[in-house]
């Protein structure tokens, strides 16, 4: 069989859709990042997260990884805003299980904490 090229998340869902039997898994991650932002003439660093799901796609005993941002926000933010975000966050991920279900993927799902 040939190489199964995806590399999106609705790739595997059309797939599932005409029938390819897909096994998946998530592991989510908060991963932190500090970019440097220009200003003018000066330059600063600010601590920033990702909220990000890593999904992993067996098809035809083949796996394929993909990963999907579901936030991101300012480390020093205020605790009731990061619970917001990873709310939102939450609520995005739900949406994608939704779809993965429609499609007859199975996937334990999972939340941020």
């Amino acid at each position: 069989m040939e190489k199964i090229r995806v590399s999106r998340l609705k790739d595997f869902i059309a797939l599932a859709k005409e029938g390819q039997h897909i096994e998946a898994s998530i592991d989510l991650k908060k991963l932190i990042v500090i970019p440097k932002v220009h200003q003018a003439e000066n330059e600063r660093e600010t601590e920033m997260y990702i909220l990000l799901g890593e999904y992993s796609f067996k098809v035809e005993g083949e796996v394929k990884k993909v990963s999907k941002t579901y936030m991101y926000g300012i480390s020093e933010e205020s605790t009731k805003l990061a619970l917001r975000e990873m709310h939102i966050a939450n609520e995005r991920l739900k949406t994608d299980y939704k779809r993965l279900r429609k499609a007859n993927i199975i996937i334990e799902r999972k939340y941020f904490q």
